[in-house]
């Protein structure tokens, strides 16, 4: 098969890497890529977005399965786009897509569904939002109801919090359009989990779970960012939790999305709180999580190209995935000040040395190669994960690779997988 892969991140890498694993995979090309991609795909130079592009490509290549990694293209209408070209997507919809696209869509779906999810009220008036608030106090959860690249969700602990993320959502507008209305949500507490489930409209099947570390810095310090590390599996997500999650809240947002006249396909992405009340659902996302993805592919042993036709092709029913029991961990190399401004250009090395420790697997994220040299072009640029037979042998294979690496412009998290790790007691 002629793959093509769509993107430039640590999850695409990810894909990337597991794509090319599969003998039904002769030829992988990744648009735009990055320096790490770059050993494994053909890049080609189309923004992620650029959908008449990336169809006119498929088309001149007679690609035969296209896998868009992030959520831009696919609420762009990329599926759509491909579906009319008569091309395998492995995504939905840009009406599908609106689960991730709009957040207040998801919260309309999921009470219609029945599936378990925080109190919610949308607004599209500052004024309003601020009354609500002080109606309901803090601690509270403001979200963009658009696309903001994973930055759109302030957890409030005070009630001058709350009313600063209205000020910069909806007026100094932080994330442009995407801040035009906000949802403001009870704010729930337990473990937060990353569930991943491969969808075909009418069935799904589990991929397994991660947890991701959204703040920048140790002990959950610092500003929200795109996640990290992660590790996966969260000993706190049982099995009887991933099979009452499947039950009340996949499937039936699944039959929900088909009634409404726009089935899900692809990988839907479920942010979970376990709460003392059960699993309660956060927020879907229609693609696969980053930095989860790096996790999940290290411990997939299902061939991942048959699995996602399968998706494509509404056979679902007839397939199942098996993952690897050993854990994974994968610890986020960042520029110095993400996530808010950074440098781009500082030059990256020891990969080489980092990547011959046992276990260990680098994927780049904001990387551009300069011919030898592999140059920081982003705010997230590397992601060294890692296996082992314990998350401890795991962690630490991934810090001893980190300590190989020379780049004094980036910095990471000490802490990934603290939870898990954390003594009991």
């Amino acid at each position: 098969m002629r793959i093509l892969v769509v993107g430039s991140g640590g999850r695409e890498h990810a894909l990337c890497w597991a794509v090319s694993a599969s003998p039904l995979c002769e030829t992988l090309y990744c648009a735009p890529g990055n320096a790490g991609i770059a050993e494994l795909a053909e890049l080609v130079a189309i923004a992620a977005e650029d959908v008449p592009a990336l169809i006119a490509f498929a088309r001149e290549k007679a690609i035969d399965l296209v896998v868009p990694g992030p959520e831009a293209a696919l609420v762009a209408g990329l599926a759509d786009a491909c579906a009319e070209a008569g091309i395998r997507c492995f995504g939905p919809s840009a009406a599908a897509a609106r689960l991730e696209g709009s957040k207040s869509f998801m919260k309309e779906v999921a009470s219609a569904a029945g599936a378990p999810t925080a109190a919610y009220a949308r607004f599209e008036d500052a004024a309003a939002a601020r009354a609500y608030l002080r109606v309901r106090g803090a601690p509270i959860v403001v979200k963009a109801d658009g696309l903001a690249a994973g930055k759109g969700v302030v957890v409030a602990a005070t009630l001058a919090e709350a009313e600063a993320a209205i000020a910069e959502i909806m007026e100094a507008r932080v994330h442009g359009v995407a801040g035009a209305s906000v949802v403001i949500e009870e704010c729930l507490e337990g473990e937060e989990v990353s569930f991943f489930a491969l969808c075909d409209g009418k069935n799904a099947i589990p991929l397994g779970a991660a947890q991701d570390h959204k703040r920048a810095f140790d002990g959950d310090a610092g500003p929200n960012t795109g996640g990290m590390g992660a590790y996966s599996p969260p000993p706190a997500f049982t099995p009887a939790l991933e099979a009452e999650v499947m039950a009340r809240i996949i499937r039936p947002t699944l039959a929900e999305m088909a009634r409404r006249g726009t089935p899900f396909r692809g990988v839907l992405f479920a942010g979970l709180m376990l709460t003392t009340d059960g699993p309660k659902l956060l927020e879907f996302n229609v693609r696969f999580g980053d930095p989860e993805c790096q996790v999940l592919m290290l411990r997939l042993m299902s061939d991942l190209v048959p699995a996602m036709l399968a998706a494509c092709d509404g056979t679902l029913d007839r397939f199942s995935l098996r993952l690897y029991p050993d854990p994974a961990i994968l610890v986020v190399m960042a520029a110095n000040g993400y996530p808010g401004s950074y440098a781009k250009g500082s030059e990256i090395r020891g990969l080489a040395e980092a990547g011959a420790v046992p276990g260990v697997t680098i994927f780049h994220a904001g990387t551009k190669p300069e011919g030898e040299r592999v140059l920081a072009n982003g705010g997230r640029v590397l992601g060294i994960g890692a296996t082992g037979k314990t998350l401890a042998e795991a962690r630490a294979a991934a810090y001893d690779a980190i300590a190989r690496i020379d780049w004094p412009e980036g910095f990471c998290r000490k802490d990934i997988g603290w939870r898990a790790l954390a003594p009991k007691g």
